[in-house]
C-alpha cells in the first residue's frame, strides 16, 4: 500500500467509499447482508480508510459501518473514519445536531474528518465553518475538508477554517479531469490540500480504450487497476473506491503496487 503524508498523518492512497452501503438515497435493509459483507472483507484485506456520510442511505451506512468495525475486533484509532454533513443542514445548530448524528449511529466518540458533502446556493460558509471549527475544538471532529467545491469556493474555505483543510472531495478519474481544468487540482497541491478522488473509474463500467487496454495487459493487470494506479501516482492525490466483491476489492489495494512508466502515464494524460 502507498501512502499520503498530510501534516502528521499519512493516509493510504486507496481507501473504501460506502456510497450504495445500505441503500441509495434511503434505507434498504435487505441489503444488509450483503453490505456487511461487503464492508467486514474490506476490513479483514486491510482498508483502514472508510468514507461515509450523513447521506448514504439516510443515515444507514453509518449504522453499518460501526456495526462491521465493532464487529471486527480492530481498534478505532487505527481507523481512519470520514463523513459528511449534507447541504440542507449547513447552518450553525443544524450542523452540530447532524455530526452528533453520525457519531451516534457510527457509535464512534470522534470523527477523522468531516466534510461539507456539497456547497447550497446561498449557503453561509462563514457560519458554516463557525460550526466546523466548534466541533474541532470540542474533539469531535479532528480534521475538517469539502467536498465537491470549486476553486473559488475551496479557497473561502481555506481561510475561513480555524485548522488546515484536509481535503476537497471531488470526481476525478482518467476520463473525467473537469477538476484538474478548472483549477481545483493545481490549487490543491499549492496548498497542502488533498485531493481525494471520487467515482475513480466512472460512475458505472470504466470506458476500455485500446490504450488503456494495452497498458493493463503489459502490467497483467485490470484497465480498472490501472485507471486507479494512475491516480496514486499523483502527489496529494488519495481515492475512494467502492466495492462489494472481495476479489475486486483486493484489486483495488493491489493497484497501489503497479508502478506506471513515464511513457505509459503520457499516454494516459493525454487520453481524450
Amino acid at each position: 500500500m502507498k501512502f499520503e503524508a498530510w501534516q502528521d498523518l499519512s493516509l493510504p492512497k486507496i481507501g473504501f467509499g460506502t456510497w450504495k452501503i445500505g441503500g441509495g438515497s434511503s434505507a434498504n435493509i435487505s441489503l444488509d447482508p450483503k453490505s456487511l459483507a461487503a464492508l467486514h472483507s474490506a476490513l479483514e484485506l486491510g482498508y483502514t480508510h472508510f468514507d461515509t456520510a450523513e447521506m448514504y442511505a439516510a443515515g444507514h451506512a453509518e449504522e453499518l459501518l460501526g456495526q462491521a468495525i465493532r464487529g471486527s475486533g480492530i481498534t478505532r484509532e487505527s481507523l481512519f473514519i470520514t463523513s459528511k454533513v449534507q447541504p440542507e443542514h449547513l447552518r450553525h445548530a443544524a450542523i452540530l445536531k447532524s455530526c452528533e448524528g453520525s457519531l451516534r449511529r457510527l457509535g464512534m466518540d470522534y470523527l477523522d474528518l468531516y466534510l461539507i458533502h456539497w456547497p447550497k446556493m446561498g449557503m453561509n460558509l462563514a457560519d458554516t465553518f463557525r460550526a466546523l471549527n466548534q466541533l474541532v475544538k470540542e474533539g469531535k471532529v479532528r480534521h475538517l475538508g469539502v467536498s465537491n467545491f470549486n476553486f473559488k469556493l475551496l479557497r473561502q474555505s481555506q481561510e475561513l477554517s480555524e485548522t488546515p483543510l484536509l481535503t476537497d472531495q471531488v470526481p476525478y478519474s482518467i476520463f473525467d479531469r473537469a477538476y484538474a481544468k478548472n483549477g481545483v487540482l493545481d490549487f490543491c497541491k499549492g496548498s497542502e490540500i488533498l485531493l481525494t478522488a471520487y467515482s475513480p473509474v466512472g460512475p458505472g463500467h470504466l470506458p476500455v480504450n485500446k490504450t488503456l487496454k494495452s497498458i493493463a495487459e503489459k502490467h497483467s493487470a485490470t484497465p480498472h487497476q490501472i485507471a486507479l494506479a494512475w491516480l496514486v501516482l499523483q502527489p496529494h492525490v488519495i481515492t475512494i473506491p467502492m466495492s462489494s466483491d472481495p476479489r475486486h476489492q483486493k484489486e483495488n489495494l493491489e493497484a497501489t503496487g503497479i508502478e506506471l512508466t513515464p511513457n505509459e502515464i503520457e499516454q494516459i494524460d493525454h487520453f481524450r
